[in-house]
């Protein structure tokens, strides 16, 4: 069958490459026709039809040149617009977001003069106006005027994707396609949801990491005031909603984040966890232990990851094992916090045993120079870096937070946050037992290499996608044109060795993941 897969190439809040995840589904299903359609932070290289099996739309920059609509269709989009609008800053019209949604993006298919309209003054007009009606929210401050020229433009960007060439039903567009796969949500989403209002087509949303959550805590630290980052959210939250609303299935990566998308609206009914598999499984189990007593820590030196907690609950480890070594690995996330680390481990009187390593040249090499693998995050949202820990055949002590107690369950010990006592107990626990150790380390690499490889993740979509085209017309578009056929090649071409493809070896998920699969883990 011919599969739509939009995904978000650069995010800027939530910076989050998923070309590895999308990679090794579209060569764990071959038998499917894959065509990418990405939205870029910002305008490509290359033209996008100079690529085959991709297209492209930049997010940022400059919107797409166009002619201003005449002064019927300003009126029309100026409706749509402040109906949307609306629904954002007024809390009791928040249903009417996607019927506006929906409209401007009948009106843009009509026109193409969206972006043109989205960056005028009308469109400032109509925010501003809105936005400083009674009975818009403003618990986040009133807006200024530089607040509302801002706010136009980003919001400018977030709808870019209504305007996409992409929504015909020949060859090679959404309308032709016979789902659509998501992948991490958001705008990506936005193409998608146009695609089943105008050809019925379904659609899969895949988040690896609610898109919504990245967004809260990204905007945090955006650069905008207050009034900007809360309509922002608003515009999130309604996106978020509306794509858990309209989506055939949402398959989350773990049970962590099937409870954040149930809170915002998704259905239990439609919604199925599928881990995020990694070709590490295949990788090896580290090696015999370094001679000396030696916890590991790894992942990106912010005050999030509490590498503080790690260092406290080794200086109590220190006291009881004198020869005992703590290895930071990571680099940088917070400006100043590695110095302030160190500091720490100064005060502590614990400097000379403790090693800031920096990144690794691989997360295998990290697990390997350690006997015990520690975790001390204030929140672990992502399963990644934990799985890949526990493929290494180390033992591994966790402080009990976000999906951790899903992915270690019982083959690791897991404390309290913020307790350095617990901590430091678990890990002397295990430094004390090489049997134990032992025995953990085996178990949760057999339970890492279950829930996380690839080929039950390539498994469960192949069987989603069935099921989704059974339940939906085999032809949803009623645009006139030759019909397209409902599976790419017939399953008969499958079940022949003549015609079975052979995966080329460079298509092959590498066995040992480098520095890069360490960045994309943490």
């Amino acid at each position: 069958m011919r599969v739509a897969l939009l995904t978000e190439g650069v995010r800027p809040h939530a910076p989050r490459g998923t070309g590895g995840w999308c990679d090794r589904l579209v060569d764990g299903l071959r038998e499917h026709d894959f065509t990418r359609y990405v939205l870029t932070g910002a305008a490509g290289r290359e033209p996008a039809e100079s690529r085959p099996g991709l297209r492209e739309l930049a997010l940022g920059g400059r919107p797409p040149a166009g002619r201003a609509p005449g002064a019927l269709r300003r009126r029309q989009y100026a409706a749509a617009y402040e109906q949307l609008v609306r629904a954002l800053l007024r809390p009791g019209e928040r249903a009417a977001f996607g019927p506006g949604l929906y409209r401007l993006a009948d009106l843009a298919r009509a026109g193409r003069d969206l972006p043109a309209f989205l960056v005028s003054v009308h469109a400032r007009r109509v925010l501003e106006r809105v936005w400083r009606s009674p009975g818009a929210d403003t618990s986040a401050g009133q807006p200024l005027v530089r607040d509302v020229l801002v706010a136009a433009d980003l919001l400018e960007q977030c709808l870019r994707p209504l305007s996409a060439p992409w929504y015909g039903a020949a060859p090679g567009e959404l309308g032709a396609a016979d789902l659509c796969h998501v992948v991490g949500g958001g705008p990506a989403a936005l193409p998608a949801l146009v695609a089943e209002r105008l050809h019925g087509v379904p659609f899969v949303v895949t988040e690896h990491g609610p898109h919504l959550r990245e967004q809260y805590l990204g905007h945090r630290e955006a650069r905008y005031r207050w009034p900007v980052r809360a309509l922002l959210l608003a515009f999130f939250r309604a996106l978020t909603e509306e794509t858990y609303r309209q989506a055939a299935i949402l398959t989350p990566g773990s049970a962590h984040d099937q409870r954040w998308q149930l809170r915002c609206g998704a259905d239990p009914a439609r919604t199925r966890v599928v881990y995020e598999g990694t070709p590490a499984v295949d990788r090896p189990a580290a090696g015999p232990e370094p001679a000396a007593p030696t916890l590991v820590w790894a992942g990106p030196l912010e005050p999030g990851r509490d590498p503080e907690l790690a260092l406290h609950a080794f200086a109590l480890v220190r006291a009881e094992l004198p020869g005992a070594r703590l290895v930071v690995h990571g680099e940088e996330d917070a400006p100043g916090y590695r110095a302030h680390c160190a500091a720490v481990a100064e005060r502590l009187g614990v400097a000379g045993a403790v090693e800031f390593a920096g990144r690794p040249r691989s997360a295998a090499d990290a697990w390997a120079g350690g006997t015990v693998v520690v975790f001390s995050a204030l929140s672990q949202r992502r399963p990644r870096l934990l799985a890949d820990a526990m493929l290494s055949g180390r033992a591994v002590v966790a402080t009990d937070v976000g999906v951790v107690r899903e992915v270690v369950g019982p083959t690791g010990l897991l404390v309290p946050p913020r307790d350095p006592r617990a901590l430091a107990g678990a890990c002397l626990a295990l430094l004390r037992d090489e049997e134990r150790r032992a025995r953990l380390g085996l178990a949760g690499r057999l339970r890492a290499q279950e829930r996380f490889a690839v080929e039950p993740v390539t498994g469960a979509f192949r069987e989603i996608y069935l099921e989704l085209v059974s339940h939906w017309p085999a032809f949803p578009t009623a645009d006139p044109g030759p019909r397209p056929r409902p599976f790419a090649r017939p399953a008969e071409y499958w079940l022949t060795d003549r015609g079975r493809p052979v995966p080329s070896p460079s298509a092959s998920p590498s066995p040992s993941p480098d520095a890069d699969a360490f960045a994309e883990a943490v």
